[in-house]
This record gives structure tokens, sequence and C-alpha cells, in this order.
């Protein structure tokens, strides 16, 4: 075990980095199960608790894959966060739900996938437009009655949905994209969630592995690679955005730490109630990003980093219409 900080979500302690495990069983092309249960174990020696998952990811396939990575001790040395929301399954027309018996029942499904007997941090994966958020967080809270999930969560929600929710019952957390080149809740939601005490667990904190400088052209990309499809990784978008991980990787070299462990400490520095969760199946990559987590950027490196990758600079949605649509709200 290493000194891993922690930080505090709301009223829950966890590891200052988590570990993102949906790239174990969807949108990044084949897995492969012990690779990743090797990674999730050394995530766990190295002192990473928190392992983000939901019921969408490999249509309950991660789920099931975390719970045997858990299986006797490794439970009580993990902080296990899982998502409810999408009714669909990948392939499939979006279908949101946030009715009380879909979250009862979705629950319900996620203990059984995952062999435990409670939640640690349980989030709304997307809000339900049809349905109040009051009505949502209300059921969950009674799953926290219940004893079958300890804290709240909500993923990709705007500042007044944040604001309801939490006036229903406490959230600890809230889930959204954050990083160098995704910055859309540092105007309004960010300091609403500070307002109310509640942590940010920024996703794709790499950019999907772009900051990083790993990827140079989707061809190299396997055939049901997302990324593939998303505006950002597009033909003349892509090259323009390749200057940014130029930039860094000048930045970085000047350290002595590669692009992306500078990009994630950047993320590592927006505040101690910030804990982003890379995602990787390979304990190299794991390794490089723990690394990055009690990494000391200067204000001068920070200034730096800032300038090398203006949020204006970006070419690109960070998702497709569709997906757009459910964000922020």
């Amino acid at each position: 075990m290493t000194g891993m900080p922690t930080r505090s979500l709301g009223a829950l302690t966890v590891s200052a980095q988590g570990l993102g495990c949906m790239g174990m069983s969807h949108a990044y092309g084949a897995s492969d199960d012990d690779r990743s249960t090797a990674t999730i174990h050394r995530a766990l020696d190295l002192g990473v608790t928190l392992l983000d998952t939901s019921d969408y990811y490999g249509g309950g396939h991660n789920e099931e894959l975390i719970g045997r990575a858990l299986a006797g001790h490794r439970r009580e040395q993990a902080v296990v966060a899982t998502k409810f929301g999408f009714a669909n399954r990948l392939g499939e027309p979006l279908a949101i739900r946030g009715d009380a018996a879909y979250v009862r029942q979705a629950c319900e499904a996620s203990l059984r996938r995952l062999g435990v007997d409670h939640i640690d941090l349980y989030y709304v994966h997307r809000v339900d437009p049809d349905v109040p958020i009051e009505e949502t967080v209300g059921a969950m809270a009674e799953l926290v009655a219940a004893g079958k999930v300890r804290h709240l969560g909500l993923s990709e929600a705007s500042a007044r949905t944040i604001r309801r929710a939490h006036a229903v019952h406490p959230i600890a957390a809230l889930q959204s994209e954050w990083s160098l080149w995704t910055r859309d809740l540092e105007d309004e939601i960010a300091p609403v969630c500070r307002e109310l005490g509640i942590g940010i667990v920024p996703f794709s904190p790499l950019g999907r592995g772009f900051l990083t400088g790993r990827v140079t052209s989707v061809d190299a990309l396997e055939a049901d690679d997302i990324r593939r499809t998303q505006p950002r990784f597009a033909d003349g978008n892509l090259e323009r955005n390749l200057a940014i991980v130029d930039a860094l990787n000048d930045i970085a070299a000047r350290r002595g730490v590669t692009a992306g462990q500078l990009a994630l400490a950047w993320v590592q520095h927006r505040g101690a109630d910030v804990v982003p969760i890379p995602g990787t199946r390979r304990e190299k990559y794991l390794e490089e990003n723990v690394a990055a987590a009690t990494l000391d950027l200067t204000a001068e490196e920070l200034a730096a980093i800032d300038a090398a990758a203006p949020a204006e600079g970006v070419a690109g949605t960070r998702y497709d219409a569709t997906s757009m649509s459910v964000v922020d709200k």
C-alpha cells in the first residue's frame, strides 16, 4: 500500500484519484477480464479506493467484473460507485429512466451483479427529462434508509438540478466530464457544488486518452472504439487538437513527466474536492496515472498548461448531437 492521499466527496472519504472501469467492458474495443482484474487489484494495492462503474457498461458486464475482482477481502478495500438511468443498451435508441420504480429495480440488479450488500456511491447516470428529479432522488433516499446505498450522486446534471436534488437528500458527488479540453462545468456547475459541499468526480480527465498523446489517428483504434464516432477525433478536428498535445509535451518534457501525467495533475489541482477517475485496462498506465495524484505543479506551470490548452482552442464537441442532448440537464 502506498501513501495515496484522500479527499472528501461530501461525507464520503475516498482516494484522491479513482479508477474508471468503463473501458474494461465498454466503448474501447475488446476486453480481457483477467488483465482488467489484475489492474483493479493493482489499483487497490496502490491505495486507489474509488472504483467507478455503471449498469450500462457492457450491459452489466462491468459490474459483474468488479464483483468478481472484489470477491473476498478485497471488498473492504474498495468504495464501489455505480450508476443507473440508461434503460437502453448500446446500439439501441436512447432511453433515460428516473422513475421511482425503475430506481428500485436498477439498484437490486446492480447489487446482484456486484455481489455486494450495499453500494457506496449511487449515481443518477443521466437525468430523466420526464420525471422530476425530486422523485428520482426521493427513491434513492429510500435506498439509503434501507441500507442498500450509502451516498448519492448525480452525473451530468445542471446547476438547477443539483440544487433541487440536494434539497431532497444530501448529494455527495457530481460526476461530469472535466479535463483540459472539456471545461463546461467551470462557470456555473462547479461553484454550485462548492456552495453545497458536493465533491466533483471528473470522468475522462485525459480526454478519452487523447491528452496522453497516444492517439494520433483513429485508424489505429479498434473498429468498435467509440472514439471513431466522436467529433473531436474526426478529420480536421483531430489535427487541430493534436497541437494542444504537442504543447503539453513540451511542458511535460521540461518537468520530466508525460503529457498525460501533466494533464491529469492539472485536474487534480482544480481543488481538494476534486477526485478524477481516469480509466485504463493496463497496469502500466494505471501506475502512470497514480503518480500524477501527487505531482505538485507550480503556479507558473499551471499557467503554462492553461495557455497551451485554452478552452476555446478545442475543435469539435465532446459527443454527437444525441449524446449531447442529455448532458447538463
